[in-house]
């Protein structure tokens, strides 16, 4: 994998700053490419609609010049020259407000298209990842990439990129407007402009820290309230509810807080530049007084100065506030792109595909730790004849799983090999190897859908006779009949309409209509009572009858029948035999199984 780093877990801030801004944007840039004529018509609508609205200012001095020459004079007859302006500036404003309203809709789409595949990719990348990738990254924080962090970059092309660009051209017109009417009054922005600036920056650093702290807050009160409801059974049951009720009290009385002040320290924020606007328009209006009684400037010249001055005074403050949305996109995207870069699930060259197998399966000498330094397997060999029931039992944190994930190739071994009817799985496509496993995991999981659906998740050619017969073999069939809507009822987000039991039932199910010559259950029938697993077990063995079968057992008592049974105790085997063997070595397994009837 590449080298990257998973440490940092959890919902983005809002606060986070990009690393490296340059690369962040060259990438967003190829995005932005991807579809030129949307591209190229956003340029060409944005500098249209501010270039236009720049002209409005100019011919509203039209107006009031030729109004001001004809004040106080009963013969004026130039309302043919206020008029001609009028339409003008009708003109620039509408025709400036048609194209600004093309561009929003443009924008929305061409953000949604470039999100949407951003989403995909991402999405299709992480379904690509090697399972390490899912042990060190916690589920939060991929969603959140997936979700927050790419809506973030919506919302920033939507919106926040016009702004930019419509920004910058109206403070470069507007200033380059107000020098062609006149240069002595732009010194008065010499002084207001940088103490705009400098006062909002300052006021940024309070209000990001503001925010950063109710962020925090916010985030410990739902953390706190997600873990009590989650636990909420146990808390009743130990009758601790008004302890709970208490400090989640707390909790709300410093989220509350915080929003509090955060939303006083931003209250400062409008106020204060906008004072220093209007202390602009103050000067402004003031020396342009004293050039209009010096005949030094006209009255339709003052006009259009101070609607440029408001023009190019309010952008800077927008452009300001925008900054830091702007810096939460890219810090957002660095995100996501971070995930993208992070080397995928692949093959090596020389692999191949096999469609078929025998079930023979040989461990030779297998050396195996998730972490280079700590060694969890040490020279496994063992050797699984076609059609055997294998057995795996020992402590927790033995190595059992850590056997199946090397079988399916979830993690590749550092020595040995692991050989299917002779062939090193190594040199196996991995989706090619995986098709001929049927899986069971302790953790069920069970999509939205229907009952029917959940089970031909396996084989989607399988017909509703074929479910029917997987579900009687699983003893699953008479709890679904027996529901309103049989095999079409819709299980609910991760089956939680039905108890653990079942939903396992039906997982076994969807395992047994896998066509496949090796079954795995790891802890399969945990969730159920020893008399159903019992029949399920029954149920294995006639329906994997000529093929292999790997258990991982929690409860010895339910594998008697295995035909080999292997004891794991740190990373080795320790004892391998069928149950009667073991229990007359009165060893290592004896210890296990007795313990479990004292």
């Amino acid at each position: 994998m590449a080298s990257v780093n998973l440490s940092g877990k959890g919902k983005f801030n809002a606060t986070q700053k990009p690393k490296n801004k340059k690369a962040t944007l060259a990438r967003l840039l190829k995005y932005l490419l991807r579809h030129p004529v949307y591209f190229f018509a956003a340029i060409f609508l944005t500098i249209s609609s501010s270039v236009l609205s720049l002209f409005g200012p100019k011919f509203s001095g039209g107006v009031i010049e030729n109004l001001d020459k004809g004040a106080g004079n009963v013969a004026f007859n130039g309302f043919g020259g206020v008029w001609y302006y009028v339409i003008l500036m009708l003109f620039v404003y509408v025709l400036s407000g048609i194209f600004s309203f093309i561009l929003s809709v443009i924008m929305v789409h061409y953000s949604q298209k470039i999100v949407k595949e951003m989403r995909k990719e991402l999405f299709d990348h992480i379904c690509m990842m090697p399972i390490a990738f899912f042990d060190k990254q916690s589920t939060g924080d991929i969603i959140s990439r997936l979700s927050y962090d790419i809506d973030t970059v919506n919302t920033s092309l939507s919106s926040d990129v016009v702004t930019i660009a419509d920004s910058i051209i109206t403070i470069v017109g507007s200033f380059v407007m107000m020098i062609t009417i006149k240069p002595i009054l732009v010194l008065v922005f010499v002084v207001t402009v940088p103490t705009s600036i400098l006062y909002t920056r300052f006021m940024q650093k309070r209000i990001r820290k503001a925010v950063r702290e109710r962020s925090r807050t916010l985030g410990e009160m739902n953390g706190y309230a997600e873990e009590m409801i989650t636990g909420l059974k146990t808390v009743k049951a130990y009758s601790n509810e008004e302890d709970i009720a208490r400090r989640f009290d707390e909790f709300n009385r410093k989220a509350s807080d915080a929003s509090c002040r955060a939303e006083k320290t931003m209250a400062w924020n409008f106020p204060g530049v906008n004072f220093i606007t209007n202390l602009s328009l103050s000067l402004i209006s003031i020396f342009s007084s004293i050039l209009y009684m010096a005949s030094k400037m006209d009255m339709g010249s003052i006009s259009s100065f101070v609607l440029y001055s408001r023009k190019f005074s309010g952008p800077i403050n927008e452009v300001a506030n925008i900054y830091a949305e702007i810096e939460s996109a890219l810090a957002a995207s660095e995100r996501v792109f971070e995930i993208l870069d992070m080397q995928i699930e692949v093959d090596t060259e020389d692999s191949v595909d096999i469609f078929d197998t025998n079930g023979e399966i040989e461990f030779r000498n297998i050396k195996f730790g998730y972490l280079p330094e700590k060694e969890i397997i040490h020279n496994l060999s063992l050797y699984v004849k076609p059609g055997q029931l294998v057995a795996i039992v020992g402590p927790t944190g033995a190595g059992k799983t850590t056997i199946i994930n090397l079988l399916m190739r979830f993690y590749d071994y550092k020595a040995g090999q692991i050989l299917l009817d002779g062939n090193d799985i190594s040199k196996i496509n991995k989706k090619s190897l995986r098709r001929l496993y049927s899986m069971v995991l302790q953790d069920t999981w069970l999509r939205n859908g229907t009952i029917y659906e959940n089970v031909k998740y396996s084989n989607p050619n399988a017909t509703l006779e074929d479910v029917k017969k997987a579900c009687i073999d699983a003893n699953i069939d008479d709890y679904i009949i027996s529901l309103k809507d049989g095999y079409n009822t819709i299980l609910k987000e991760s089956g939680s309409n039905i108890s653990k039991g079942q939903k396992q039932l039906l997982t076994i199910a969807r395992a047994m209509l896998f066509e496949s010559k090796i079954l795995i259950l790891d802890e399969a029938t945990s969730n159920v009572d020893t008399n159903t697993e019992m029949q399920i077990q029954q149920a294995m063995r006639k329906l994997m009858e000529n093929k292999t079968c790997f258990v991982i057992a929690h409860r010895l008592s339910t594998i008697r029948n295995a035909d080999i049974i292997l004891v794991i105790n740190d990373g080795d085997i320790v004892e391998q035999g069928n149950h009667e063997e073991l229990i007359a070595k009165n060893g290592f397994y004896a210890s296990l199984y007795n313990s479990q009837f004292e």
